[in-house]
Parts: structure tokens; C-alpha cells; sequence
């Protein structure tokens, strides 16, 4: 049977996202999907449009052994061959599932380092991103469902319901605190055990509305890179490089992390942020705006747009949004200011913008609909 909750999906990542037109070429790329009823429908669509697709089929238990083996040689090889694919490519669509989201817990540091430096830098940094209209999404499985604390067909709903939301409408409420993200010089971020201040005068800023992520609902730029001062203690757990990181803790002196712990795995944060020179420092900042996300589920492409909180991201600064900040590593980690996560508040040039995950100006009003009502007063 055909679902049309795929079918829109579907619409949505090849004329929305990747706005395909005839004669271009996509790369379809797809990790560990339980059913290929939505590579079917892409490919369908890409046809009778005129594009040209081209489809490549990715096993996570493969790319293991892949990456424990991994030597420079092999992942040089990799990324050779990859790089020359994607070099030809006007689009690219990455869909990922998961039997299991920690396959990669017990693959060495040191071999994802090779990973990152030889295959997946030269072919998604310096390839995918600046050269393609791309898309990045996952697909429902048992592992997210649980992951999420839901039913698998209660995340399913949830699923398609944020995936094809509307997105129009979504950018055009995004536009007045692009505005305002681009008038403003300074921002001061406060939260239970969070003071962090930095500059982001003159640094673009980029609304996201269903472009480069499904889901989506976020309005991101950049830290001046030397500007960040203080502390800030994440207080939602992040998955990266199959290790899950909580209570992550950094402070800043003139933008760099000076001191990094986490309650579970500080030696590995550490390994991650010493990558290279740019790691610790900061190559993005952004507000998440989807309201129908409300709590985390270790997955960074939903947990980033969590209404009513922020990602900052050690890491490599992308090309819209530049800081200069160059690193292998990218990795957006959130903190929830909603009242229910501890609140919080956020100041563009003393101006208060948000507080306890609410935004206080009048044309940022839209950018609330859906978010739980703040608690009344105790009685």
C-alpha cells in the first residue's frame, strides 16, 4: 500500500529542499532504511521531473568494520571516490535510519578521527555543503521511537507531522528575528549554570525553513570567533561519534574552550575538542523555533530545533554564516530555556528577546504559537 504521508514527504524534499529541476543531477544517499519506500518515490519523482538520480545503499554494521579497519590509506581511498561522485552532483538527499543508534559506540577515537579528516571532510565539508543543494533527514525506526519514549507508531505520526509541516508559513515567521539578529551587536545567554556573552556584529544570519534539514525551525549565525566569555552547561544530552555526551560543561576566555567536562565521558569530549586547532572554538549559533518538538530524543537533527531553546557548536563554521572558524568537527549541542527545562533568558544588546523560551517583542509573537503555556504563579 502506498503511503501518501511518504509521497509528500517526498514532494517536499525534491522541490522544496532541493528545488530539482530537469536535466540535474542527485545524489540519493541512504543509511539502514527498514523499507525503501522512500527512495522508490524519490527516484519516481526525479524521473518524471527529468532529473537524473543516482542512488547509493549504506549499511551502518558495514561502515563499522569499516571505520574500526580504518586506516589513512582506506579512508583517503573512500573519500577519493566519494569526493568524485559528489563533485558532480547539482543536489544531494541523505536520509538516515538506525536499528541501532549506538553501532558506532566502540569504534576507537582515533579511527574516527581518520574518518572525519579522510572521507568525511573532504567529501560533506568541502564538497556537499558549498557546491550542492542539499537535504539531510531521518527516517523512522524502532531505535528513534524509542529514543523519543514513544510507541512506534505514535513516533511515526510525530514523525511525518514535523517532517512536512508548513514551511512557507515557517519562513515567513522567521524573517522579523532574522532582522533583528542582523541589527544586533552583542548577545548575553543566562541559564542555570549558563552566563555566556560574544559579539555577532556583521556575521550573516540564515533562517531555516525546510532547505538543508527535515525537519526544521531554526535561525542560525555566528559567534565573532575570539568574543565568547563564560561559562555554559548544556542540559541536553548529545549523541556524536556513537558516544553519548551528558551534562556537557565549557568555559570561554577570548572564544576558546579552556575547560570542557561532561559526567560521563570528559576524556573523549576532550579527545574530540584537541581534533584540530578549530574544535575548540565556535563555528555557530542558533535558535531553535520548531514548536512541535518539545523534548529531546538524542537526535541532533531534532533536538536542535526544539522550541524555545539554542545550539552552539564547536566546530567548523559554515560558508553563509563565517566566522572563519575552520575544523573537522561540527557539532551542534542544545540547551532547553524553556521554564520546564529550568528557563532562561537571552539578551540582544541588553534588549530582553526571549525569556524562559517565549520571545518578549511583539514581531517575534508568531515564533510562540504552539509552545506549552508558561506555569501561573503558585498558589
Amino acid at each position: 500500500m502506498q503511503d501518501h504521508r511518504i509521497d509528500k514527504l517526498a514532494q517536499t524534499l525534491i522541490h522544496h529542499s532541493c528545488r530539482l529541476q530537469s536535466g540535474q543531477k542527485v545524489l540519493i544517499e541512504a543509511f539502514d532504511l527498514p523499507d525503501p519506500a522512500l527512495v522508490c518515490r524519490l527516484v519516481e519523482e526525479c524521473c518524471r521531473l527529468g532529473a537524473i538520480p543516482l542512488v547509493n545503499i549504506k549499511s551502518n554494521s558495514v561502515l563499522r568494520s569499516l571505520y574500526r579497519g580504518a586506516t589513512v590509506a582506506s579512508m583517503t581511498l573512500a573519500g577519493q571516490s566519494e569526493a568524485a561522485v559528489m563533485a558532480g552532483m547539482d543536489a544531494y538527499i541523505g536520509i538516515r535510519g538506525s536499528a541501532n543508534s549506538n553501532e558506532f559506540a566502540d569504534v576507537p577515537q582515533e579511527k574516527m578521527d581518520l574518518y572525519q579528516k579522510h572521507w568525511w571532510h573532504p567529501v560533506h565539508i568541502e564538497l556537499r555543503v558549498p557546491r550542492t543543494r542539499w537535504v539531510v533527514l531521518r527516517y523512522p525506526t524502532a531505535s528513534m521511537a524509542q529514543s523519543a519514549n514513544m510507541s512506534c507508531e505514535q513516533f511515526e505520526s510525530f514523525f511525518f507531522d514535523v517532517c512536512t509541516a508548513d514551511y512557507a508559513a515557517m519562513a515567513a515567521d522567521l524573517q522579523p528575528l532574522k532582522r533583528r539578529m542582523e541589527a544586533a551587536s552583542k548577545v548575553r545567554i543566562t541559564a542555570p549554570g549558563t552566563d555566556l556573552s560574544f559579539s555577532i556584529q556583521g556575521i550573516p544570519v540564515v533562517p531555516c525553513a525546510g532547505e538543508c534539514n527535515i525537519p526544521d525551525g531554526e535561525c542560525f549565525t555566528a559567534p565573532v570567533r575570539d568574543s565568547i566569555q563564560g561559562v555554559i552547561l548544556f542540559n541536553t544530552a548529545s549523541r556524536y561519534q556513537g558516544t553519548v555526551f551528558d551534562g556537557i560543561r565549557f568555559e570561554f576566555r577570548d572564544g576558546r574552550i579552556v575547560s570542557a567536562t561532561c559526567r560521563n565521558a570528559p576524556d573523549r569530549l576532550n579527545r574530540i575538542l584537541d581534533s584540530d586547532d578549530g574544535a575548540r572554538f565556535i563555528g555557530e549559533w542558533s535558535l531553535g523555533t520548531n514548536n512541535r518538538i518539545l523534548s529531546p530524543m538524542l537526535d541532533t537533527l531534532f533536538d536542535e530545533k526544539i522550541g524555545g531553546s539554542f545550539h552552539l557548536t564547536p566546530g567548523n563554521a559554515y560558508d553563509e554564516a563565517d566566522n572563519g572558524n575552520r575544523s573537522r568537527v561540527h557539532w551542534d549541542l542544545v540547551l532547553i530555556q524553556r521554564a520546564d527545562y529550568g528557563g532562561g533568558c537571552i539578551w540582544f544588546d541588553d534588549q530582553l528577546i526571549r525569556e524562559d523560551g517565549f520571545f518578549v517583542p511583539e514581531d517575534l509573537q508568531p515564533l510562540n504559537t504552539g509552545l506549552p503555556a508558561k506555569p501561573g504563579p503558585a498558589l
